[in-house]
């Protein structure tokens, strides 16, 4: 961040010159990284199976039909956008009153025979931070006590709930993406949970991803020894969390009107990938060519 001087050199060129060896070596540092970065092979964009982007592309535009504006998807045309791309998420069910809240939680109870129990109501963005979540529901009578602590507090605003069972325990992640005007899709990745925003623990990506990408978004956040296994513990579903990244990274390519996605958390396993929670916001946009990625 120092002033640097370009002071002329032969054959009209020009030299750098740095006022503090401070600076001097840190645009070392950037030439050298550029350098091996340049170097690297290209990598290669994975073939993906079990993909639907017509049946995508007709969900994003019957949404847009009926909110010509955009907005953030409710829960069940979210699942269907990323069933469309395999996405695996958590099974979860949709209740508008009570009953269909206690039937939604016998069906999906599960070993431990607890549930999740997540309040819904457009425009909501940060559950934990409106309490919008109540974990670790077991039996009827919590389950009603539950939803009937959402009627009270959000009265006139909650259009329904979500249901699921508690998950296992694991790594809470973040994956995302988000559309620049001019550099096109961008996925995100690393900590998640609660601690997303203020750890801001991230890397990031432009799509389309290749397998050298993927690579990189998985190691480069600080996180990534979780991930990788310490300590004599063992390490996450790596290929499971690549399969999320490309189908996250496909699903932006794919979907101009994509305007951002925000899956957290993000359970990892060793066993799977999970996506607990979703977040899709679309806009009416239209295919920009991707090779004009540029500055203005």
């Amino acid at each position: 961040d120092l002033p640097v001087t370009l002071l002329p050199a032969r054959e009209g060129g020009a030299v750098p010159s740095y006022a503090e060896p401070v600076a001097a070596a840190r645009a070392l540092a950037h030439a050298a990284r550029r350098t091996a970065w340049l170097q690297r092979p290209a990598g290669s964009i994975p073939e993906l199976v079990e993909v639907d982007p017509a049946r995508a592309h007709a969900v994003a535009e019957t949404y847009l039909a009926t909110h010509p504006d955009g907005g953030r998807l409710d829960p069940r045309t979210c699942a269907e956008l990323l069933a469309c791309y395999g996405i695996p998420q958590l099974p979860w069910a949709w209740a508008e009153t009570e009953d269909d809240a206690v039937i939604a939680a016998e069906r999906l109870r599960g070993a431990d025979g607890r549930v999740v129990m997540k309040a819904h109501w457009p425009g909501l963005v940060h559950k934990t931070e409106q309490h919008a979540i109540h974990l670790d529901l077991e039996g009827d009578a919590q389950v009603r006590a539950a939803f009937r602590d959402f009627e009270t507090r959000f009265a006139g605003l909650m259009t329904g709930v979500v249901v699921q069972p508690l998950a296992a325990r694991g790594t809470e992640l973040f994956a995302g993406v988000t559309q620049d005007d001019v550099f096109g899709p961008l996925v995100l990745f690393g900590l998640g949970g609660t601690a997303t925003e203020v750890l801001a623990d991230h890397a990031a990506r432009l799509a389309p991803l290749t397998d050298h990408d993927v690579h990189d978004l998985i190691t480069a956040p600080r996180c990534a020894p979780l991930l990788l296994g310490t300590h004599g513990s063992r390490p996450a579903d790596l290929q499971g969390l690549e399969q999320l990244l490309l189908r996250l990274s496909r699903m932006a390519g794919d979907l101009p009107q994509l305007a951002e996605a925000d899956f957290n958390p993000v359970l990892a396993t060793p066993a799977e990938v999970t996506v607990l929670d979703a977040r899709v916001r679309l806009l009416p946009r239209r295919a920009q060519d991707p090779y004009l990625r540029r500055l203005r």
